[in-house]
Formats: C-alpha cells, structure tokens, sequence
C-alpha cells in the first residue's frame, strides 16, 4: 500500500528515527477530508477541552511562532488552531537544563496518552513508559531537537495496531482492544504522521502529528507490508508487544502475517 512500506524496514524490530527533511508549512495543508476532521475536532474540543487543548505561559513564544509559521498574524489561541487546523500540535522547549518539556498545544486524536497528565513534563519522562525506547533513543532524540534551526521541518512516522478506527484514544475513552479470537476484518493499522520542526532560536520545536487508520485486512494483501509487519511482530520484545497492546493477540497476528 502507498506510503505503508516505509514504516516496516528490512530488519528486526527497533526503535529508530528514521527522519526525512520535510516542508513544516506544506504539512498543515487542507486535505479532501478536511470538514470531517476539523468537524470531530471541534466535537471534542467543545466536550473535553481540558484534555484537548492546553498551554503553559511558558509555551507562548512558540505559540506566536507558530502562527507566523502559518502565514498568519493575529493572536489566535490553541484552542482556536487547534479547531480548524487538521494535525494535532504540539510545542516543546528546552529548560534551563537544555532538557527539553511539553508546554502545550492541541491534542484531539491521542494515541493511548493525556496531554493534560503529561504538560511540563521533560521529553524523556514522557518517553519513558515505552519499553527500550529511552535506551535507544533518548540521547539522539535530545541532540536533534537541540540542533534544530527554526523554519527547518522533519519527518518521520510510528505504527501501531488498533481494535477501532477511531482517531482519538485517550485514556479516558477506553477504546476497545484488540482481544481473542481475532477479527481481521476489525483491526486497524494505525499510522502517525509526524513533523518536527523548529520554531524559536532558544530551541523551540513544534511536533505535530497526522493519523491515519488503514484496514488490516487490506494492509495484508500488499505482500511487502504483509511480510514487514511479519517480521516486525515476530521480534520485537515481550514489553514492547505488551506495551503496544499487542501481548494477546501477537502470536495469532505473527501467523495471520505470516503469507
């Protein structure tokens, strides 16, 4: 399938970057589904706004570089980006410690966290309920975001699997997951799309992220994802599986991609 091949390299499963440079204006551009996304957006803005949308004081120098970003003048707040724009948004800054925390943005499709539990939390304590993750990463993740230039944009993308195709996960809303006997026909290949881009000279950086959900069922008949997502379930770790939702269900899913 177009642009799934990506997420499943030639290797056993790990955690990596993997960033490609990327246009951070052209990633806010309107897409055919635009009113039915910023039309559930507004819904769960308007139900939730507390765990949508939130912004430190801290936070509001990127805010203002963001909407310059877009072209735009004006004071508009998050909630009101955050109502008519399509990706969800958010904006880290590095402390005086050079350690870099979520002060805010818009958060209405979540996958499985809270922005409101994690805001002014340093990156790596966020990371740190992902298995292996902080091992691996942490120290890249850092030097990047500390090296990013404002106006410069990278892209990258994370997958999971999902028992529904509804974009927002929050905690909270006890999504349904994926359980025994496994219906494939029900399953979804959740995709983040995501940017990261600098915003501010003291290292701000905007990260702002796009969902897709594509049906298992016709991800399987591409015999290249198929055989990627093989591999990748066969060899990532128990902690990763469990964390990823996936511990029940892994070993009928390694046979299910098995071709």
């Amino acid at each position: 399938m177009n642009g799934l091949a990506e997420l499943f390299p030639d290797e056993d499963h790990r955690f990596h970057l993997s960033l490609r440079r990327g246009d951070p204006l052209a990633f806010f551009a309107q897409t055919p589904t635009h009113a039915a996304l910023v039309a559930e957006r507004r819904h769960w803005l308007d139900t939730n706004p507390e765990r949508h949308a939130a912004m430190m004081p801290e936070g509001e120098p990127m805010r203002v570089a963001f909407v310059r970003l877009l072209g735009e003048t004006g004071t508009a707040t998050v909630d009101e980006l955050g109502r008519r724009l399509e990706p969800d948004f958010l904006f880290l800054a590095p402390d005086k410690c050079g350690v870099h925390r979520l002060l805010g943005g818009a958060l209405c499709f979540p996958t499985g966290w809270a922005l409101e539990a994690q805001l002014g939390r340093p990156l790596e304590a966020i990371h740190g309920v992902v298995p292996e993750l902080n091992s691996t990463l942490a120290a890249p993740i850092q030097q990047f975001l500390s090296r990013l230039k404002p106006g410069t944009g990278f892209l990258r993308a994370n997958w999971g699997l999902a028992a529904t195709s509804e974009l927002n996960l929050h905690p909270a809303l006890n999504r349904q997951r994926l359980v025994l006997p496994l219906n494939l026909n029900r399953s979804w290949l959740r995709v983040e799309r995501q940017l990261l881009a600098g915003l501010t000279e003291n290292g701000g950086v905007l990260f702002a992220i796009r969902v897709e959900c594509h049906p298992l069922g016709a991800v399987l008949a591409d015999d290249h994802v198929r055989a990627g997502l093989h591999r990748a379930l066969r060899t990532m770790s128990d902690a990763v599986a469990a964390y990823k939702g996936l511990a029940a269900v892994r070993e009928e899913l390694v046979r299910a991609t098995a071709g």
